[in-house]
């Protein structure tokens, strides 16, 4: 599976751990609808075997020397980890068909970035043809203006948007990818979850880079559940901003490791209502996923041919938290000349803005439903739109949305909170 230019949505999911390696448990894995594992520590050559035969693979951790080992190493990679500690770590590496991503670092600092280059470019030649992962902050991780200084900052610079620029001017890997989890951050609401994706998927189509979005398929409160609703809003909106890939965190809750009298035991972590338990059996999480994973399938396979260009947003009147964010700059409705007066009535709409590759003339929204994040009281909506297009469609996963054309040349169909449409433009 090529991770770049394959035509593919990539789902991904974090954590597979020692207790969930059987034939069943990877089995399960493909028919979760999974097909890349991140953070797999690869000591079991059986394991590897089982994911190359089930069709999946993966980006193998602990391959390469941990950058942040300690907190105090942040800003400082460049003294205390020297090169050539990559080129005794691929001199003992065994590759497998599996394999294929090797993993970096973990939400560097910015104080790091050109450090991490030079480590990506030596490891592009040492790990040939495998993909140099590296994930970054969300934009809720401390930036030096709350802090004593840079150096404690955890971005290393003065802004979120600042740490994206340094990051697309550092670092020469063609995909950005990042965390942002809007249902275990208590202080954390829908409108700095948009301004991430708005800095992140800009800078991806300013500088020609995928982009790859880890939402959460767990949660950090035990009375409250990610449902299948709340997957579907992470990850259409995430499409209508462009992203290539889906990486679920996270498969599993915790890990295996040796206690203080040295007896093997479960460590938790990750939070709480992961897609295994403990046991590594299935939750209820396993269920909503699958569900919403093959729906995304489904859904990309009609996207697939459009690229996106731009996304903006439509409603949002009754979202107090995003007047901390005027970049986002929501409107009343959309008009886009082979679009106008689109509206939600009523509902917050994320609305991506695709083109199709060698045809101009065809075009496509995927229209999101973004209202009702925590999908505790859904509704349906009628989005409304006037074109001169001679050709409009619509495609929902949901139920058939039946596109209704009335006399005054305005179209409209109905859409679920939680869910999206595409509607094609073809002049």
């Amino acid at each position: 599976m090529e991770l770049r230019d394959s035509g593919k949505l990539i789902i991904g999911a974090y954590i597979l751990t020692r207790n969930a390696q059987t034939e069943r448990h990877i089995r399960e894995l493909a028919q979760c609808g999974i097909d890349l594992v991140i953070c797999l520590e690869p000591n079991d050559r059986g394991v590897l075997d089982l994911l190359y035969k089930y069709g999946i693979r993966c980006i193998v951790t602990r391959v390469l020397p941990v950058a942040y080992e300690k907190q105090e190493s942040r800003g400082f990679l460049n003294d205390i980890l020297p090169l050539s500690r990559y080129e005794e770590a691929a001199a003992s590496f065994e590759d497998h068909p599996a394999i294929v991503g090797i993993d970096l670092c973990d939400e560097p600092t910015a104080l790091d970035f050109d450090y991490l280059d030079r480590a990506a470019t030596l490891c592009k030649k040492l790990f040939p043809g495998k993909l140099i992962y590296l994930n970054l902050f969300p934009n809720y991780a401390a930036v030096a203006t709350n802090t004593e200084d840079i150096i404690k900052s955890s971005l290393g610079t003065s802004s979120y948007q600042e740490h994206i620029d340094r990051y697309v001017e550092k670092v020469g890997l063609d995909y950005i990818s990042y965390d942002n989890y809007v249902y275990s951050h208590a202080k954390e609401k829908p409108g700095g979850m948009f301004d991430n994706f708005r800095i992140v998927a800009d800078a991806c189509l300013r500088t020609g880079r995928d982009f790859w979005y880890i939402p959460q398929v767990n949660t950090r409160f035990e009375d409250f559940d990610v449902t299948a609703g709340c997957l579907r809003w992470q990850a259409y909106i995430a499409l209508a901003y462009g992203a290539k890939a889906i990486n679920w965190a996270c498969w599993c809750g915790g890990g295996m490791g040796v206690d203080e009298n040295g007896k093997e035991r479960w460590f938790g972590g990750w939070w709480e209502k992961n897609v295994l338990d403990e046991n590594g059996e299935k939750t209820a999480q396993y269920d909503r996923l699958k569900e919403v994973n093959f729906e995304l399938k489904r859904f990309w396979e009609h996207l697939r041919p459009f690229r996106r260009v731009d996304t903006r947003l439509v409603g949002f009147s009754s979202a107090p938290d995003f007047q901390s964010y005027p970049l986002l700059k929501p409107e009343e409705r959309l008009d886009l000349g082979f679009v106008k007066e689109l509206c939600g009535n009523g509902a917050d709409l994320a609305v991506g803005v695709f083109v199709k590759d060698g045809s101009p003339s065809q075009r496509a929204l995927l229209v999101a439903n973004a209202s009702d994040y925590k999908d505790l009281a859904p509704f349906t909506s009628k989005i409304s739109f006037r074109s001169d297009c001679r050709g409009v469609k619509v495609f929902c996963e949901s139920d058939p949305a039946a596109l209704e054309r009335w006399e005054d040349g305005t179209f409209s169909f109905s859409l679920n909170t939680c869910r999206a449409a595409l509607v094609t433009f073809e002049d």
